[in-house]
């Protein structure tokens, strides 16, 4: 009987912690839309100035790694394209960079 008991415990506890993160999570969400209601008049802006980090970011990282790729396979030609392996490498680094602005921009806090 003492068995049955302790996974019955440890379930109840485990939809506690469950039920807390849901709320914390509903808690936040509520605060982000006030927040966003009172800075309404903001958000043109706001919104105009997101978009051009969010195109700068991907975009410098991007040339970086095309103008770089260019160069090594001119100095040391391969099988492989430098070019186009770095222009990858720098579209993931800008999309990260991107994602990165993007949070601390206000939209997923």
């Amino acid at each position: 009987m003492h068995k049955v008991k302790a996974p019955q415990n440890q379930s109840r506890e485990r939809r506690r912690a469950i039920l807390r993160k849901f709320t914390r999570e509903v808690e936040r969400k509520g605060a982000l839309k006030i927040r966003g209601r009172q800075e309404q008049d903001q958000t043109v802006w706001f919104g105009l100035g997101m978009f051009g980090i969010v195109g700068w970011s991907v975009a410098i990282p991007t040339l970086l790694g095309i103008a770089l790729g260019i160069w090594i396979d001119a100095n040391w030609p391969s099988q492989y394209s430098w070019t186009l392996m770095l222009l990858i490498a720098g579209l993931l680094i800008g999309c990260a960079n991107a994602w990165y602005w993007v949070r601390k921009g206000g939209y997923s806090k």
